[in-house]
């Protein structure tokens, strides 16, 4: 097996030196493989960091003082806890590995250590994640430049110059094996913006069918990451075109061909797919990618052909879509939370109506049956759905004036409530009974909050009490007129900077 070897320069950090060191010093090999060795081709930062050895689990728990073992696959966790970054909190190392039978297409039937590095690399999935680099010599202290020797058995590094992801040695031996490479191959060629190798593309083709013996756990994650990719349209478009989606999401594809109303550019699938790229370019939360994705899957059942209009119909798609977003969640085993939160702003993601009829107290309540929490979600995914019917701006005036009416609903407003006194503790403290000088008395309380925000404490407020309530009805009263207008000139000026804030009235 002929190795293209060379030496290059990266910054490594102190952390994951150390690591190479120690089991270099113990008499055995180290080698960062797998993801962190692409990334750092790529010129990117890892996101974990992982090395293959000769030894095995046992001898390598013996050399480090903080481990542990989990697993089937012989990976140790070395854990720092001394660090603040979390991609060096655990350093994890796996003895190499030989090629083994997979008889239920995701895990080995038996895993046997090798002590070869060659032997490890060749039962790998993809030449980009086949190449091995060995740290040695850092040239400085700390996080700094190291001499990395280079081993590419199977030309990974002219893939990855290629922007290519091909397995390695033969797709269909790989994809057998471990189906759930099949879903990794997609999310790699999404998050790199890699194309994928005809011979492999081919081999996905063939074994998409062994997806269904991988958990839904295991391909709920593999999706997640592709949502959380730069180009889920592209990874979505390539699911469906080599077979892959019916196994991870077959309601999308159903609505590929059905058209939409006269409002629409397209139909659902593409309409769907436009609107959760938008979402990904405007890096929106992941509960918005989802919602993005889903929210117009009720249109398929609901859609009706309407005679007087002239057009498609989908009334009550809304109420449909969350039922199958529901459906769709738990199959894939979503977090309660992550469901809960999904299926709502599916539900709700029609709430947009006319900005001249439309009331705060309706806004509220929109706020109310998404929860506060979620309420911006819902707006980005209102900014997404408008790209995704084919419109070219993603705020017109009415969608601004609609998130203009949100913060100020959602805002709190001037009033007593906010201060940190109430009227009970009012008549406790000065024996008064319920009347309008109870009321008097807060609104001369609020005015000297309005002044001065460093006065609301309980201490001073309470001190005040007792001086105000030594004043005449009369005085009283025309203090808290006094604050009353104060705190509708404050009531204005908030209300025209949020709408500033819009560039609406």
């Amino acid at each position: 097996m002929k190795s293209s070897v060379e030496k290059t320069i990266f910054t490594i950090p102190k952390e994951v030196t150390i690591v190479a060191k120690t089991l270099e010093k113990a008499g055995f090999e180290a080698y960062l493989i797998g993801g962190c060795a692409r990334d750092l081709l790529l010129k990117k930062k890892p996101k974990d960091w992982d090395f293959t050895t000769n030894a095995t689990p046992e001898e390598i728990m013996k050399i480090f003082t903080n481990t542990f073992y989990e697993n089937e696959y012989g990976t140790v966790g070395v854990v720092n806890e001394e660090v603040l970054d979390e991609t060096l909190k655990v350093v994890e190392v796996t003895p190499y590995r030989l090629e083994a039978k997979y008889s239920n297409k995701r895990h080995p039937d038996a895993v046997t250590f090798g002590k070869k590095l060659d032997e490890d690399l060749k039962r790998r999935d993809f030449t980009i994640n086949a190449i091995a680099l060995k740290i040695v010599n850092p040239l400085a202290g700390g996080d700094a430049s190291c001499e990395v020797i280079m081993v590419d058995f199977f030309g990974g590094q002219k893939d990855l110059a290629d922007k290519i992801i091909r397995a390695v040695g033969e797709p269909t031996a790989r994809f057998a094996e471990d189906a759930l490479r099949i879903l990794r191959a997609i999310r790699l060629s999404a998050e790199l913006d890699f194309s994928i190798e005809e011979k492999t593309a081919e081999a996905i083709k063939e074994n998409a069918r062994h997806l269904e013996n991988i958990s839904s756990e295991r391909i709920r994650d593999e999706f997640s990451r592709i949502l959380l990719s730069d180009n889920p349209r592209k990874a979505l478009i390539l699911s469906h075109n080599l077979g892959i989606l019916p196994f991870v999401l077959p309601e999308l594809e159903k609505g590929i061909g059905i058209k939409q109303n006269s409002a629409h550019s397209y139909d659902v699938w593409e309409h769907s797919l436009r609107t959760l790229q938008h979402a990904a370019k405007r890096n929106f939360a992941f509960e918005v990618r989802l919602v993005a994705l889903l929210h117009d899957l009720g249109k398929i059942p609901a859609r009706r052909w309407s005679e007087e209009k002239r057009d498609w119909t989908f009334y009550g798609h809304d109420v449909v879509g969350a039922k199958i977003a529901t459906k769709i969640l738990s199959r894939l085993k979503f977090s309660k939370k992550i469901t809960d939160d999904v299926v709502k702003l599916v539900r709700w993601h029609m709430f947009f109506s006319d900005t001249e009829v439309i009331t705060l107290s309706s806004v509220r309540r929109m706020i109310r049956n998404v929860g506060q929490e979620n309420i911006w979600k819902l707006m980005d995914v209102r900014a997404a759905d408008r790209i995704g019917t084919g419109r070219p701006k993603e705020s017109p005036y009415r969608l601004r004036k609609y998130q203009a009416m949100v913060e100020e609903a959602s805002r709190d407003p001037v009033s007593v409530s906010m201060l940190k006194v109430n009227g009970e503790k009012i008549m406790t403290l000065t024996n008064l009974e319920p009347g309008p000088k109870i009321g008097f008395i807060l609104h001369a309380l609020l005015e000297e909050v309005l002044e001065d925000p460093k006065l609301n404490t309980a201490d001073y407020l309470e001190k005040r009490v007792g001086e105000l309530a030594k004043l005449s009805d009369g005085e009283l009263k025309k203090i808290g007129q006094e604050a009353k207008d104060k705190k509708a000139k404050e009531e204005e000026k908030i209300i025209k900077e949020i709408r500033d804030k819009y560039w609406v009235k």
